[in-house]
């Protein structure tokens, strides 16, 4: 068995939650902050049969996409000059980490 931890962007969230679960997958959520921009993500676990792990991540592939987003630039202390021609940064897509599970139970 293993857990499949994603870190999506927010905007992914309910396409890939919609889709886990019509495909029978359970799921659960959690509201994270994170990244240099201090976005909001969504955090999903997964609980998963080894021989399904690549299907929960080919869905969360397929429903987190990664796209650019414009973003002022911080002011500069260091040079003391303040700019404020933005600038454009990736962000969205997904990080997934999976893990072994060595023993699970439901009660």
């Amino acid at each position: 068995m293993k857990m499949i931890l994603a870190v999506i962007d927010k905007d992914d969230t309910h396409a890939v939650m919609q889709h886990l679960v019509k495909e029978g997958f359970s799921i659960t959520t959690l509201s994270t902050t994170g990244g240099f921009l201090k976005a909001g993500n969504t955090t999903i676990l997964v609980g998963v049969d080894d021989e399904k792990t690549q299907d929960v991540i080919a869905i969360i592939k397929e429903h987190s996409k990664s796209r650019t987003r414009q973003i002022p630039l911080m002011p500069s202390s260091e040079m003391g000059s303040i700019s404020t021609m933005p600038v454009e940064v990736l962000v969205g897509g997904a990080t997934i980490f999976v893990m072994n599970v060595e023993h699970f139970e439901k009660m």
